[in-house]
């Protein structure tokens, strides 16, 4: 899906290393499209993070290809974008985004695990103010939804999940948490599980 200019969508964004992709993902990203009433969510696949190690990562058209597969959605579009535009930090990924489609309603998606070092990212209170962000509940990070850093800054701007769709349009900063998203799936159990898998 590449919108036109003047295109008024609901677009998600979903960044990560997607090392591997995986149904958790997914969750997340089918409860947005229906929660927030989304036209669609935009898996962004970093082509590095720098909160990571890079010899961890699987080859990044492999990531992306696998990204595809689990993603298995009309309206989940799986793309390339900081890769081609060479973009390594969120918060360039969302300025550039806006600069190309001002018109688009923009909104953040992220597991609450993120949120739990979201206070690590690079410019992080410019990130909170330039789109509205959705936290999604990641089993054992629930914690993080009111006693991280950055949810505790954050906290006049939250909006009750009843009315998450609402932020979508609002100006940020503007969050919500949602609670319904249960997947247990973590990226780094599967490549430590496929390491146990292959070692002698």
């Amino acid at each position: 899906m590449i919108p036109h200019r003047h295109d008024h969508s609901r677009i998600g964004l979903l960044g990560g290393s997607f090392n591997p992709a995986h149904d958790g993902h997914r969750e997340i990203s089918l409860e947005a499209l229906k929660l927030l009433n989304l036209d669609a969510v935009w898996w962004l696949v970093t082509p590095g993070n720098p909160m990571k190690i890079s010899g961890d990562y699987a080859p990044y058209e492999e990531r992306l290809a696998f990204a595809r597969r689990i993603a298995d959605h009309p309206r989940i579009v799986v793309s390339n974008f900081e890769d081609r535009k060479g973009l390594q930090y969120t918060v360039d990924t969302i300025e550039a985004l806006h600069d190309l489609w001002p018109q688009i309603h923009f909104v953040w998606l992220m597991g609450a695990d993120s949120l739990a070092g979201f206070d690590r990212w690079k410019n992080w209170k410019r990130i909170a103010s330039l789109v509205p962000i959705a936290v999604f509940n990641r089993p054992g990070s629930e914690a993080a939804v009111t006693e991280s850093i950055a949810a505790r800054a954050l906290a006049l701007f939250r909006t009750p999940s009843g009315r998450a769709a609402e932020i979508v349009s609002a100006e940020p900063p503007a969050w919500t948490y949602i609670e319904t998203t249960r997947n247990p799936a973590s990226a780094t159990a599967i490549r430590d599980r496929r390491a146990a898998e292959k070692s002698p």
